[in-house]
């Protein structure tokens, strides 16, 4: 059944960035910095699967055509990706099969497709009406390639969907002379001349924004011991599915460790879901896409239950964050950047929430976000009289000036380790005390990750 045919289920899960309902901080709070991590947009599946009949999911996608050129329209939140712009080379993308034909606009697997390039400029422009627009907290204009800070994993479609984010946010009529935004990679410096964004790359082992398996042997020794749990555990329940399912999979049964897997199946339904494609009737009863995603939530994201998980998969991308803020802290106005957007994948923003015990056990959708805002407290003009009167009720929480917020999904996380009061802002508890924050960070940093990463250790 089509996207817009008002079925309803939980394989359509996605959600744009909502500005209307966002939450502004208690008075007397100023907005000081805001890490964003975002899921890319939507994408075709990253294998073939369920094409043969009943299910006849397609092979191929003809949803990819990346040559053109939207025009900049910041006051607007429709995209005009269908609109070439006027200036600028051209050419065409093509795929060859195997007979020697050639197909305009076929995505290849796991690409990102024109659905994801409208939802990711959709988010650029949200975080502008946000950030820009409603709170005044980034400047409408970059003047300096170092108020913000883009980055993204070395994969095709993150490094689109953050082109399209930045453009979204950031378009060209919106940067200075001279100025160009730069989004962070790895390995080889170059230019993107239709972007006009500057790519800068960095070392495989650096890589920190994903859990970083090919470089920690530990880690994936650890992630294979909880996904053998996981179908030790789930496999039982998904044989209730067998009898439904099985059709759609040439007769095999649905597991966590099957072929095709669990996770494998969850991806090829939920993508065509999100492009309007039809997806069999039985994948949109609740209950039956809920079992899976749960056998497979715990599959991939239970591991960061673990210390040793959060310590070696994310720990490093934390200290990142921290000591971001704590520059911040210290230096003030001295230091210009704002913003920080990161392109990257689900089991990141899984991983993230996990890690701070907020998970919701549910696949983070395309183009969700996990957001980090730092906050401090206000001195002086418009609100200062207010701000004496917090003073006075904050009484001992009068020396804590900065604190942390964790939203997902348009919603504020109460996080556990801030739960005491004298951790949080009182009446706020949403609002994490900076020095608790990096109390935690700081044990989940490794001292020396590639040690760590190498050699059996005991915490799990």
């Amino acid at each position: 059944m089509g996207k817009g045919s008002g079925r309803v289920g939980s394989l359509l899960v996605g959600e744009s960035l909502d500005v209307e309902g966002y939450p502004q901080a208690p008075s007397g709070l100023d907005l000081e910095q805001v890490h964003v991590y975002v899921r890319h947009g939507e994408r075709t599946p990253v294998r073939t699967r369920m094409a043969d009949p009943p299910a006849s999911i397609p092979e191929h996608w003809q949803m990819c055509s990346v040559a053109r050129r939207f025009r900049e329209a910041v006051n607007s939140t429709t995209t005009t990706l269908s609109e070439p712009h006027p200036v600028g080379a051209w050419f065409k993308k093509g795929t060859e099969m195997r007979d020697g034909k050639t197909v305009a606009n076929l995505c290849l697997l796991g690409d990102l497709t024109d659905v994801g390039k409208e939802s990711t400029y959709n988010f650029g422009v949200a975080l502008r009406q946000l950030y820009v627009d409603k709170l005044g907290f980034l400047p409408s204009t970059l003047r300096n390639e170092n108020q913000a800070y883009f980055r993204s994993t070395n994969v095709p479609r993150t490094i689109e969907s953050l082109e399209h984010i930045v453009h979204g946010l950031y378009p060209q009529a919106h940067c200075a002379t001279g100025v160009i935004p730069s989004i962070l990679v790895r390995y080889v410096v170059g230019r993107d001349g239709m972007a006009m964004i500057t790519r800068v790359y960095r070392n495989k082992v650096d890589e920190n924004i994903i859990s970083n398996i090919p470089s920690c042997p530990q880690l994936g020794l650890l992630e294979l011991r909880f996904a053998e749990a996981a179908a030790a555990r789930w496999n039982s329940q998904l044989q209730t599915l067998d009898a439904r399912l099985s059709k759609y999979i040439r007769g095999k049964p649905i597991r966590v460790d099957g072929s095709p897997r669990a996770s494998g199946i969850l991806d090829t339904v939920r993508s065509a879901a999100a492009h309007g494609i039809k997806v069999p009737d039985d994948f949109w009863d609740p209950e039956v896409v809920d079992l899976i995603e749960s056998a497979v939530s715990d599959e991939w994201f239970t591991i960061f239950k673990s210390e040793k998980g959060r310590r070696l998969g994310m720990g490093r991308l934390l200290a990142d964050m921290t000591t971001k803020m704590q520059a911040r802290v210290q230096q003030g106005e001295k230091n210009p950047l704002k913003i920080l957007v990161y392109s990257t994948h689900d089991s990141t923003l899984a991983a993230l929430c996990s890690t701070f015990d907020v998970f919701d056990e549910k696949w983070p959708p395309f183009t969700s976000s996990v957001t980090f805002e730092l906050f401090k407290k206000g001195h002086g003009g418009q609100g200062s009289r207010l701000q004496h009167l917090l003073n006075g009720l904050w009484g001992a929480h009068a020396k804590e000036e900065h604190y942390v917020r964790m939203r997902y999904r348009n919603k504020n996380l109460i996080l556990p380790l801030c739960a005491k009061e004298g951790d949080h802002l009182p009446g706020s508890p949403e609002l994490c005390t900076l020095s608790v924050f990096q109390r935690r960070v700081k044990e989940l940093t490794p001292s020396n990750w590639s040690a760590e990463c190498t050699r059996e250790t005991t915490s799990s």
